[in-house]
């Protein structure tokens, strides 16, 4: 998995922020239940936020993250992707994750992003996007070519080779948060990734952090403090740029 179990998101809580959150459990159109962690502002902004998580699925990391997004007036939904094969119960630390990633599709990621989706939509959010992690940030740029209607995707250190054949079916703008120094991305797979996506007509940008490793955008990568400082900011201004009003 990115991050360990006692791990927190590099982002300030914001003092004095009024917040909600609710764990849940949605029905996919498929008829899959699926565990998720919710979190409303206040005042919110009409911006919707997905999270997808990485392999290990939604654990504390992911819920403090949803938080962090509705401190800053935008109504989060973190997912978890294993409820066909281990249910909705809260795990513990020694989650055996891997079993259940190897019984996941892409297909079935899409249909459980299409029901936190249709949740944000219920509650009047008007721009969605799709913020996801390692298996979660691929995961995150299919999402806005599976038919969601998204405003835009988001993804850190995910893998552009398994998204390259879709990006002609991409209807919504792209921001890749890559890692210089991950071992399973080459800077040759982001190139590509860009020139898939210019040749498609979709707008994108694809940064990469020089010397950060796989999982920089944790409170414990003290020394990369300032490549995820610049990392949220970039993700703030990008559902700013193309959210309501943008």
């Amino acid at each position: 998995m990115c991050f360990e179990p006692d791990s927190l998101p590099p982002i300030p809580v914001l003092a004095g922020a009024s917040v909600s959150h609710e764990d849940l459990d949605l029905e996919a159109a498929d008829g899959n239940e699926l565990a998720a962690f919710a979190a409303f502002p206040d005042e919110p902004s009409g911006i919707g936020v997905v999270i997808l998580p990485d392999v290990r699925g939604l654990y504390r990391f992911y819920e403090e993250l949803a938080l962090r997004f509705a401190e800053r007036g935008h109504t989060a939904i973190a997912i978890d992707y294993f409820g066909r094969t281990a249910g909705v119960a809260k795990r513990d630390d020694d989650f055996d994750y891997q079993p259940h990633v190897q019984q996941t599709t892409p297909e079935q990621v899409q249909t459980d992003v299409g029901a936190a989706v249709a949740y944000l939509r219920e509650l009047g959010c008007r721009s969605i996007f799709v913020v996801g992690f390692c298996f979660g940030g691929r995961h995150a740029w299919l999402a806005a070519a599976s038919g969601h209607e998204l405003a835009g995707a988001v993804g850190f250190y995910g893998r552009p080779g398994e998204v390259i054949p879709s990006a002609g079916r991409i209807e919504a703008p792209i921001l890749a948060l890559q890692a210089g120094a991950d071992a399973n991305i080459s800077a040759e797979d982001n190139a590509a990734f860009a020139d898939a996506l210019e040749r498609a007509g979709v707008e994108h940008e694809i940064v990469t952090y020089a010397g950060a490793p796989h999982s920089f955008f944790d409170r414990r990568h003290e020394e990369h403090a300032d490549a995820s400082a610049d990392a949220w900011e970039r993700v703030l201004a990008f559902l700013a740029r193309y959210g309501p009003g943008g």
